[in-house]
């Protein structure tokens, strides 16, 4: 899975080329405006993408989703079978989830939802999160643990508590872009069996639920 980076803006074409190598095993997001024509989601379809990522993240003020214009969206990445892949702090998510969960299209929220440091778990963000997952049409990617500081254990192992192995899905996030010099594949990894420490729970975070999710089968 390619996850549209959110420094290119719309420009998917790196991301359209990778899929359209490897038709086979990857499949990908796009970051594009709410007016796409249908056709244009058709076409990128037969391609591989799955799905739209919204980078909210350190967004003054996110776009309203409420509109016409992106109820309409949402509506045909419903119909596509697609989802949308939300960056944004955990606080604001009680601002979108209630429009995307009415509009039919399923979730994949980023980063373990980003809660609020100072709340955490017990965040407005997080609780709305975990009541969204409960509905059945929201995921959760188990990623960027560096960004979130050494609470991101305790994200992480409530999510595998509350919404279970089946609702999350690991992500490389790159897999420490930024920080090179501070982390390593090993710790990385170690991170996750600290997060996950069920080998059964983990082998669906890891990849299970993801193939699910984006191939409708195991592999």
């Amino acid at each position: 899975m390619i996850a549209a980076a959110s420094p290119w803006g719309d420009y998917n074409d790196y991301t359209i080329a990778a899929l359209r190598a490897h038709r086979t095993r990857l499949r990908g997001t796009i970051i594009c405006k709410p007016t796409i024509e249908r056709t244009a989601l058709e076409a990128m379809s037969r391609d591989g993408v799955v799905g739209v990522r919204l980078p909210y993240i350190s967004m003054k003020q996110i776009p309203d989703i409420t509109s016409f214009e992106y109820r309409a969206f949402f509506r045909r990445l419903a119909d596509l079978g697609w989802h949308v892949h939300p960056h944004i702090e955990g606080e604001k998510l009680p601002m979108i989830l209630p429009t995307l969960e009415a509009s039919g299209v399923r979730v994949v929220i980023d980063h373990l939802g980003r809660p609020e440091p100072k709340t955490g778990i017990n965040g407005d963000g997080f609780k709305a999160m975990l009541r969204s997952i409960d509905k059945g049409g929201t995921w959760v990617k188990v990623s960027a643990g560096y960004r979130l500081g050494p609470a991101a254990v305790e994200y992480a192992r409530e999510l595998v508590r509350t919404a279970g192995p089946d609702r999350l899905m690991w992500a490389s996030d790159c897999p420490f872009v930024g920080h090179e010099k501070e982390f390593s594949y090993r710790s990385t990894m170690d991170w996750l069996t600290e997060c996950v420490p069920d080998p059964a729970a983990r082998a669906k975070v890891f990849g299970e639920t993801a193939l699910k999710f984006y191939f409708g089968e195991d592999r």
